[in-house]
């Protein structure tokens, strides 16, 4: 169908004539829910265009009624009108040019948001590097610019001189090094606000690299000073000034948080898992920041699939309790009785079965338990006749020729098919079959394989869930983390402080207590004290 001639023709389709006069008011609200249900199937926008104003007592088109309009004949008369005119009617619209989907938005949306993103990544990056050039270039450019304004002028370098050319070559050289491994590593994360301890040290190196120059430019460069050993001099003070800013960096950015000052309590939200850690002397941020570390450590994968059972077993319960109205207006006087007695019988039945869902849990435990039980048996079986007969194969492969031999990846492929059914079903009775692939099983089959591991070593991974950095990213990473918190995320944390980080699927919970003051008291005991005499009779019974 040709898109925009239907669009240009059903147009003044929209256009009120008399007969719609006539039946809008009488049927509006009678066809406003179906008419609002047709336009909510389309997300594309669209565009009504205003069409030409006949004469409303006779609309046409063209010298043609529009369609569905009676002719001039049928004009006085509405018995020929169709009762069901709002379900048969077709409606066709046209789509502008300029309209986009709701998905394009959204694909728009992360593409500025995922450079948004890398730009904050890579922004302190680069300050640092941009800080790091200007603090290394400026003892040389002091050093530079006498010998090239007013060569002539200046006074010979004696050996002193050049002896602090060898200790200002050296101490750069420190300077670039520590430089580069304490800001120019890549960030661990992209934290909401911007350190202040970073913040400072760089609003300070670009202070004193200032005021060095306001003083080079003034007493050196406008008078151009003929003492060259003065000038080489002042520029080894600049190195050493540097160097006491870096150590206050490293002060304040990598020991400062060494000792352990808190004890904080980490809360899943989903299963109620728990963690304590102790932190030093931390912002808000930075504390979140090494809490996930320590999540991603020591916290098992999160598996939505366990909390599904409870759900199932709260939904059956709460199907079971229904409510009568036994006031309603159909029900007569004589029926009230016997519906409120059906109700009361109803509401007695589901609390008896309220009562013994702590009965259904126990058996469903134990019942859930020993299916796991018989899964875990059978796979330990079936992993450990695969490893025999992996052994048996490697004894006859150093008696066969080297053409022979088969490979590591082959034997873990060839071996994989006699475990994989029971592997299978054990993650299903688990509901941990998400976190692991096929391919991710070979593989460590194959790495167990090579270095000559029992299968007790190769079925530890599966036996019991593993810490959420062993699966791989696409089964736990999440895209972006939320730091909710009531005070400042620059603050520091104190006793008391507590935070949330939220991503997608759960939230962590934060609690922050101080570590207490411990008295630790001496007490001696004095060596002589320990001795004792021990008394024997010389005649004894017999």
């Amino acid at each position: 169908m040709d898109t925009e001639s239907t669009h240009s023709g059903y147009s003044y389709h929209s256009s009120r004539s008399g007969r719609s006069n006539r039946h809008g008011d009488r049927s509006r609200e009678r066809h406003k829910p179906s008419s609002s249900k047709d336009s909510s199937r389309s997300e594309r926008s669209v565009v009504i265009n205003p069409p030409d104003t006949p004469s409303q007592e006779s609309p046409v088109h063209n010298g043609e009624p529009l369609p569905g309009e009676p002719t001039p004949a049928e004009a006085p008369g509405d018995d020929g009108q169709d009762d069901n005119w709002g379900e048969t009617t077709t409606a066709v619209t046209g789509t502008s040019e300029l309209s986009i989907s709701q998905e394009e938005v959204v694909g728009l949306g992360k593409g500025i948001q995922d450079r948004t993103q890398g730009f904050r990544r890579y922004l302190p990056l680069a300050v640092g590097l941009c800080v790091g050039l200007l603090v290394l270039a400026t003892p040389l450019v002091f050093l530079l610019l006498p010998a090239v304004m007013w060569p002539d002028r200046l006074q010979a370098c004696g050996a002193a001189c050049e002896g602090l050319f060898l200790s200002i070559s050296f101490k750069l050289l420190i300077l670039l090094v520590a430089i580069w491994a304490l800001f120019l590593r890549p960030g661990r994360a992209s934290l909401p606000r911007v350190c202040v301890y970073r913040a400072f040290l760089i609003t300070l190196t670009l202070l004193l690299t200032m005021s060095y120059w306001l003083f080079y430019g003034v007493r050196i460069l406008d008078a151009q000073d003929e003492d060259y050993h003065g000038i080489v001099q002042f520029a080894v003070s600049l190195v050493d000034s540097q160097l006491f800013v870096h150590y206050l960096a490293v002060v304040l950015l990598e020991l400062r948080h060494f000792k352990p000052c808190y004890s904080v309590c980490v809360m899943r939200s989903t299963d109620g898992e728990t963690r304590h850690y102790n932190i030093g002397q931390l912002s808000i941020q930075r504390a979140a920041l090494s809490i996930l570390e320590y999540y991603y450590r020591d916290f098992p994968v999160h598996n939505p699939a366990l909390l599904s059972a409870s759900k199932h077993r709260a939904a059956k319960h709460l199907a079971g309790l229904k409510v009568y109205n036994v006031d309603a207006p159909g029900s007569t006087a004589g029926a009230q009785p016997g519906n409120g007695n059906q109700s009361r019988a109803m509401v007695t039945a589901a609390a008896k079965r309220k009562d013994n869902a702590h009965n259904e849990l126990y058996y469903e435990e134990a019942d859930y338990e020993r299916r796991v039980r018989k899964r875990r048996a059978r796979l330990v079986v079936a992993v450990e006749e695969a490893f025999t007969h992996v052994r048996r194969m490697k004894k006859e492969d150093e008696q066969a020729s080297p053409s022979d031999i088969m490979d590591v990846r082959e034997a873990a492929l060839a071996i994989f098919p006699s475990m994989a059914r029971a592997l299978q079903k054990y993650l299903r009775t688990t509901r941990r079959q998400h976190c692991h692939s096929m391919e991710s099983i070979q593989k460590h089959l194959a790495f167990c394989l090579v270095n000559n591991m029992s299968p007790k070593a190769f079925l530890e991974a599966y036996l019991s869930p593993g810490p959420t950095m062993q699966y791989g990213p696409e089964r736990w990473m999440a895209d972006q983390w939320t730091l909710v918190s009531e005070a400042s995320v620059t603050s520091g944390i104190k006793e008391g402080t507590e935070f949330l980080l939220r991503c997608l699927d759960f939230s962590l919970a934060v609690t922050v207590k101080g570590i207490p003051y411990i008295r630790l008291t001496e007490e001696y005991i004095d060596a002589k004290s320990h001795k004792f005499l021990l008394l024997l009779q010389s005649e004894t019974s017999v």
